[in-house]
Order: C-alpha cells, then sequence, then structure tokens
C-alpha cells in the first residue's frame, strides 16, 4: 500500500482527484489534503507520505517554491497542472511524472504504476530532486536532464552531451567522456526539449550542442566539426538556421 496526500488550491479539482484514486488506485491511501504551498508543506512534513500529488499553480506560490522547503525529498511527486510549455519542459527534462487537467483516469493508472516500479528500485523521488536541483541552478548547461533507458535511466549534465543522433524512434547521445547511450524518445522530442539550451538541429538526422562546435566547413550545407573530433553533416535547409544561431549570414 501506497500512502498519499494531495495538494491542489481548487476544491473541485481535488475533490475529484481524490474520488478517482479512491474509485481507481485502491493500492493508494489518502492521507490528507490542502490547498496552498504552506498547508501543502505542513502536510507533507506531517504525514511522509510516499506520493505527493502536486498542482503547480497555486495562491502564494508554486509548487516548486514548496518542493524547495523540504529538506529531504523522500517522496514521488505527480505534478498535476493545466498546460503550461514552461511547467512542462521542466518536467520532462527532469522525467517527472504529471498528469494533465481535466484529470484523465488512465494517465492518473499510468503514474501510478511508474512510482510503484521506479519505488522497488529505490529511485521513486530522483526525479523530483533533480527537477529542484535544475531549477535552482544559475547555468542551462550545468542543469541536469534525466534519459531513459531500456532498462532503467541515467542523469546527465547538458554540458556533457556532445550531440545527438536519430536512430528510428529513439536516440543516441554522444557525451564528453567519448561515450554514447541509447535513449527511448526520439530525436523530435530533445530537439524541442533542448532548443533553450544552446542546441540546434542541423539535420534531419544530427542536434548539435552549440558549446561543443569546435569548426565549421563550408559546403552546400557544410560540415560541423565537433569537440570529439566527430563530424556531423549540415543540411543545405539547416544552414541558414545554424548561421544565424553564431549572428552570420
Amino acid at each position: 500500500m501506497l500512502t498519499a496526500v494531495i495538494v491542489e488550491d481548487e476544491a473541485a479539482s481535488r475533490e475529484t482527484l481524490e474520488a478517482y484514486i479512491k474509485k481507481y488506485c485502491q493500492e493508494v491511501k489518502l492521507l490528507g489534503s490542502a490547498d496552498s504551498v504552506k498547508s501543502g508543506f505542513e502536510l507533507i512534513k506531517k504525514y511522509n507520505p510516499d506520493i505527493v500529488f502536486l498542482d503547480i499553480e497555486m495562491p502564494h506560490g508554486n509548487a516548486f517554491d514548496l518542493l524547495e522547503q523540504v529538506e529531504n525529498i523522500n517522496f514521488a511527486t505527480i505534478f498535476v497542472t493545466a498546460f503550461s510549455n514552461y511547467a512542462i519542459k521542466a518536467l520532462n527534462f527532469s522525467a517527472s511524472y504529471y498528469i494533465l487537467k481535466p484529470i484523465d483516469i488512465d494517465e492518473l493508472i499510468k503514474a501510478i504504476v511508474k512510482v510503484k516500479e521506479e519505488k522497488k528500485k529505490n529511485a521513486h523521488f530522483l526525479q523530483t530532486k533533480v527537477l529542484i536541483e535544475n531549477i535552482q541552478s544559475e547555468s542551462k548547461q550545468s542543469q541536469k536532464l534525466v534519459l531513459p533507458l531500456i532498462e532503467g535511466f541515467e542523469v546527465v549534465k547538458v554540458g556533457d552531451i556532445i550531440r545527438c543522433k536519430a536512430n528510428n524512434n529513439f536516440t543516441y547521445f554522444y557525451f564528453k567522456a567519448d561515450s554514447k547511450q541509447l535513449i527511448c524518445r526520439t530525436l523530435k522530442f530533445y530537439e524541442d526539449l533542448l532548443c533553450e539550451y544552446d542546441f540546434v538541429r542541423v539535420h534531419k538526422s544530427h542536434l548539435v550542442n552549440m558549446q561543443h562546435i569546435k569548426r565549421y566547413k563550408k559546403g552546400k550545407g557544410g560540415q560541423l566539426v565537433m569537440n570529439d573530433d566527430s563530424v556531423v553533416d549540415v543540411s543545405a535547409n539547416k544552414k541558414k538556421d545554424l548561421m544565424l544561431k553564431f549572428k552570420l549570414r
């Protein structure tokens, strides 16, 4: 049996979530609910639950403000939110669990299943810790990215990623340590996620970290030589975007 609390300021959403959990997630025992950052923090401190269902936007603060107050995060967090591009990107970066409003029962059950699986590996709170570290980080390149693997996941620094290469519905990541890893996501997913982190799509198969570009070789599209001496083709239709990133025309 997993224990849980809900922190949600909207009464209707809170009551709906409570009803869904009681009816469809009988392996979860609800210990209480709160409607603000302050009362939510007190609730977590009182019960030390396995799961916190946490609304992102609340009066007088948000979910991230609440989590930063918790000294030892030893619970899984399932975020409940209306669509917010900033919030969703932050959650995807840390591979955190979230469900969108209005709440879909299947998505709720799926999130619970994921928490149960990670709890068996003693990794159910790592995503939340990574999320908070990223929020507190002053440098985008020093932020951490949780990469889902076939057999689990890996946590890497953004600045350690040299480039990414498409492999059907998977993506190869190449790192500073002269290593690579096959990741269970598409290149498009990581293009959307990393576009604000000095990454640029230079080819249908290639996404590169601009901080690791060593040299550009002219051509119809041209080629990039990366810091690990790998050579990446630039497609003709992506050349302009690359030049604009370097403020060249």
